[in-house]
């Protein structure tokens, strides 16, 4: 990849006010308060200003990849090679390095590597909403969200699972990267935003810092960062120019700061921002062409190698989206997973082999590196699909059975927890939820639940000692 479509250095601001030679107060204020880095600023240096005790555990560090849309569990993890052909599909199936697991013929990457995974086959949750379900999924809890018809669930919005990790490994030094980091766009149902990939009752300061990969330019890029319209391309054109463009906002950032008695915290969100580890961690042309080959060359599988890059410089919390949209026909490079047609066709050209190159490259990276052992990578969707197939050669919502798979973190390897029925549909021992899988995570960063509860939050779920 050339390096000169890599991020850094990055853009600050979308106001008209002068860059270099001076802003106006108003607008350099107007960038503190705004999404820059995709959270509040300000009252983020301000908690990371205060000295904090990282909780001790197995793993330091998650990788949630987060498969909006909702997968079948048929066709990927949790096969039924006995049922009806109307139920089990077309596709044959394939053994699994664990006793009496298979997987649908389409994952032979993930079936090879499979004694490092744990499949859980007995999901589900209380609602077949794309936005109420993912909200549940990301916060374990559906209070404050916001349904397809509108109507929002009674109570305050809750943190996401990022969130309330963000808030407790919140790191000390000025120049660390935000603790909690989302590569891909905001969650939507419909162009309705998700509630729940935020701080919620946290605040904005545990949002996330927001990332993409752009298949354009084959790099990263921060969507919250714009340029201001005065620094055109053209003018850009030698990386220079924007360096010294920041300098200048730095410069007018310190006299403000000094203005208002609070030089540590302007200075320390810009050091962030052109701190060196900070751009580098960013910046994919440093990997070997041929590793991210082995990731795949797409969106999925970029997103996932730029994850890895963020745990290996510290960020204990990366949440992967495989898109921003459920709908898996609305954009042709990486649509989500709601195949309510077309299922078949969608699975074996394009979800299925972006996953499982994508999720075996990062499980192997990390374990080459020695990271697997402290970082839990978790994959799932918000609920499942039907096990019927519909008369689009698809699959609906169902909510009522789904699976996940986990690796590393110091949970058990090789193993399964949970048997659903013949068909998929019910869970026939083990029912669990996404509060149980948030407990078993924050369990294994070391969190318990008297500090859940210190942070005014109500502990819910229950830690899966099946995966310990």
């Amino acid at each position: 990849m050339p390096s000169e479509a890599v991020v850094p250095p990055l853009a600050v601001g979308q106001q008209r006010s002068r860059v270099c030679s001076g802003w106006h107060r108003r607008s350099f204020l107007q960038v503190g308060a705004s999404t820059v880095l995709g959270l509040c600023w300000p009252r983020w240096l301000a908690v990371q200003g205060a000295s904090r005790t990282a909780p001790a555990g197995p793993a330091r560090s998650v990788i949630l990849l987060w498969l909006w849309g909702g997968p079948s569990q048929l066709d990927t993890f949790d096969p039924k090679p006995q049922a009806p052909s109307e139920y089990r599909g077309p596709f044959g199936t394939i053994p699994t390095r664990i006793s009496g697991v298979r997987f649908a013929e389409l994952f032979p990457q993930l079936a090879a590597r499979s004694h490092h995974l744990a499949v859980i086959r007995t999901l589900t949750t209380s609602s077949n909403d794309h936005g109420i379900a993912g909200t549940i999924g990301l916060t374990g809890s559906g209070a404050g969200g916001v349904g397809l018809d509108g109507k929002p669930l009674p109570g305050s919005p809750q943190p996401a699972l990022g969130s309330v990790v963000a808030r407790v490994r919140a790191a000390r030094g000025g120049k660390a990267l935000h603790p909690f980091f989302v590569v891909g766009g905001k969650l939507h149902q419909g162009k309705k935003p998700i509630i729940g990939e935020g701080g919620g009752v946290l605040g904005a300061a545990w949002d996330p810092f927001r990332l993409e990969y752009d298949p354009v330019q084959g790099a990263a890029r921060v969507p919250a960062l714009r340029l201001p319209p005065e620094l055109t391309p053209e003018r850009l054109h030698h990386r220079q120019e924007l360096l010294q463009a920041l300098d200048g906002v730095q410069r007018e950032a310190e006299r403000l700061a000094r203005q208002q008695n609070l030089p540590a915290y302007q200075q320390r969100v810009l050091d962030m921002l052109l701190a060196p580890q900070s751009r580098a961690a960013f910046d994919l042309s440093r990997e070997p062409p041929a590793l991210a080959d082995r990731y795949g060359r797409t969106r999925f599988g970029q997103s996932c190698l730029l994850a890895r890059r963020l745990v290996e410089a510290g960020v204990p919390f990366v949440q992967v989206n495989w898109s921003d949209h459920v709908e898996a026909e609305e954009d042709a490079g990486d649509g989500g997973w709601d195949q309510h047609y077309r299922n078949f066709q969608i699975m074996q050209d394009r979800h299925a082999p972006w996953l499982d190159q994508a999720m075996s490259a990062l499980l192997d990276d990390l374990q080459e590196r020695g990271l697997l052992s402290s970082t839990l990578v978790l994959a799932v969707g918000e609920f499942g699909r039907t096990p019927r197939i519909n008369d689009k050669a698809g699959r609906d919502h169902w909510p009522d059975c789904y699976c996940a798979l986990a690796a590393g973190g110091g949970l058990r390897r090789a193993c399964f927890v949970g048997t659903s029925d013949a068909k998929a549909a019910k869970p026939a021992d083990t029912p669990l939820t996404p509060a149980d899988l948030h407990a078993t995570i924050l369990h294994q960063l070391g969190l318990t639940s008297e500090q859940i509860t210190a942070l005014g939050l109500t502990p819910t779920g229950r830690v899966i000692t099946e995966l310990l």
